[in-house]
């Protein structure tokens, strides 16, 4: 059961997502995203509700994101396997990796369909390029920051 500054954090999470998202639209939708957003992924690391926090940012993020139903559901279930693997290998550098992954091989798979124009593969590296660089450039250094902070697992 969360407590309210854990409900609190989560929601907070979702909302600077969601924030992220829709202040930076140019580089967070798209064949090449660099999606500052999923800095955040790694998060449950730390934090347990860090978990549906991230599904719920990413979902309201892609309703505003313009690829319709299948990303709106399909990337907020990405985000959320993939937020549940870093929660379970949270010691393991696979933490880092879940959301690397699982983005760039399931979301690059529906919006190859959706979107057309270029095939699986070119979706699938342009999508782990743009997603291993927020995440190790960005998310690990997030959690370096926050270790420390109360709360943070250690």
């Amino acid at each position: 059961m969360l407590d309210v500054r854990s409900a609190v954090r989560g929601a907070v999470i979702a909302a600077v997502y969601v924030a992220l998202c829709a202040g930076l639209p140019w580089i967070s939708y798209g064949m090449v995203q660099f999606r500052v957003a999923e800095a955040l992924t790694v998060l449950p690391i730390l934090y347990v509700e860090a978990v549906p926090g991230l599904f719920v940012g990413c979902l309201l993020a892609n309703v505003i994101g313009g690829f319709g139903v299948w990303d709106i559901f399909g990337g907020s279930l990405v985000t959320l396997t993939a937020a549940l693997v870093t929660y379970r290998f949270r010691t393991s550098f696979i933490a880092y990796l879940s959301p690397v992954v699982f983005n760039s091989l399931l979301v690059s798979a529906y919006l190859t369909f959706v979107v057309g124009g270029a095939p699986y593969y070119a979706w699938a590296a342009w999508i782990f390029l743009g997603e291993a660089t927020v995440v190790f450039g960005l998310g690990v250094p997030l959690i370096r920051a926050l270790r420390w902070l109360p709360g943070a697992r250690k």
